[in-house]
C-alpha cells in the first residue's frame, strides 16, 4: 500500500508540475477532467446518482453545467459572467426538479448544486490563480498550503501529537499536528517567497505575505480535509472512488486542495500589488 501511495503521489506531482507550467488550455482541460470525475464521485456519495441506475437528468445537467462553466472562465473570465453562470446553473437544476416532479427529492436537488460548486467550481480557482499577474509563482502556494501542510501535520502528529483535534470525526488527527501543518506551510511559503518570488516581485516584501498566505491556506486545507471526511462518514463510505491507487478517488486526494485554492486566489488578489 505504501509503495502504491508513493508512486501515485509522484505521478500526481509530475502531472501538477507539467500542467501548471504549461498553463492555458492544458491546465484548463486537466482541471475540467478532474472536476467531472469529482462531480461523479460526489454524485454517487450524496445520493444524486442511484446505484445500478443510468445517469439521470440531474447528473446530465451537472456535467453540462461544469463544461459550460469552464468554457466561461476561459472565454469570458470576468466576475459578472462567472456569477451569471453559477446562477444559471441553479436555475437549470431547479428546472429539472419542477418539470420532473416528483421524480427527484429536494435533498437530491440541493446535493446536485452542492456537488457542482464544492469541487468543480472550487477547483477552477487553480486556473484562475494561474491567470493572475505573477500567477506562475502564486499558484504553487495552493499546493504548499495543502500538500505541505498535510505532510507536516502528519509528521508532527505522529511525533508529538497528544490532544485530539476532532475526536469523533478523525481520531488520529491532533491539535499539535494541525499547528505543525500551519507552521510548516507558513515556513515553506516564506522560504519560497524569499528565495524565488521576491526576486520577481520587487515592489513588496513577499516573504511575509507568502508566510501569511501559506498559514491561511493551511488552515483551510485542514477544514477541507475534515469536511470531506465528514461527508464520507455521513454516507457510510470509505473512499469516494478508486481512480488513484493507494489514495482512493479524486475527492480523497484533493479534498484539501479544493478549499485551499479559492483562499489562495482571494488572498493573492487582496495582498499582492
Amino acid at each position: 500500500m505504501f509503495l502504491k501511495r508513493t508512486i501515485s503521489a509522484v505521478v500526481l506531482v509530475v502531472i501538477a508540475l507539467a500542467t501548471i507550467l504549461l498553463g492555458d488550455l492544458t491546465l484548463l482541460f486537466t482541471l475540467l477532467a478532474i472536476s467531472l470525475v469529482a462531480f461523479s464521485e460526489l454524485a454517487r456519495a450524496v445520493g444524486v446518482h442511484t446505484q445500478d441506475k443510468k445517469m439521470n437528468a440531474l447528473e446530465i445537467v451537472g456535467y453540462i453545467s461544469i463544461i459550460a462553466y469552464y468554457g466561461i472562465i476561459y472565454f469570458a473570465n470576468t466576475t459578472t459572467y462567472i456569477m451569471l453562470t453559477i446562477v444559471l446553473v441553479m436555475m437549470a437544476v431547479m428546472a429539472v426538479y419542477v418539470f420532473t416532479f416528483p421524480k427527484f427529492h429536494a435533498n437530491q436537488v440541493m446535493a446536485t448544486y452542492f456537488s457542482i460548486i464544492y469541487a468543480p467550481v472550487m477547483f477552477s480557482f487553480i486556473y484562475l490563480t494561474r491567470t493572475l499577474e505573477y500567477g506562475i509563482y502564486l499558484v504553487w502556494m495552493i499546493f504548499i498550503g495543502s500538500w505541505i501542510c498535510d505532510t507536516c501535520a502528519y509528521l508532527v502528529g505522529m511525533t508529538i501529537g497528544k490532544h485530539k483535534l476532532a475526536p469523533v470525526l478523525s481520531p488520529k488527527k491532533s491539535i499539535e499536528g494541525a499547528i505543525g501543518g500551519i507552521v510548516g506551510a507558513a515556513t515553506v511559503g516564506a522560504l519560497y517567497g524569499y528565495l524565488i518570488v521576491e526576486q520577481v516581485i520587487a515592489t513588496q516584501r513577499i516573504t511575509w505575505v507568502f508566510a501569511l498566505i501559506g498559514a491561511a491556506g493551511a488552515v483551510m486545507s485542514q477544514v477541507g480535509d475534515l469536511a470531506a471526511s465528514a461527508i464520507k462518514r455521513n454516507h457510510d463510505i470509505k473512499d469516494y472512488g478508486k481512480l488513484i491507487p493507494g489514495h482512493g478517488g479524486i475527492m480523497d486526494r484533493f479534498d484539501s486542495v479544493i478549499v485551499t485554492a479559492p483562499m489562495i486566489y482571494f488572498l493573492a488578489v487582496l495582498l499582492i500589488k
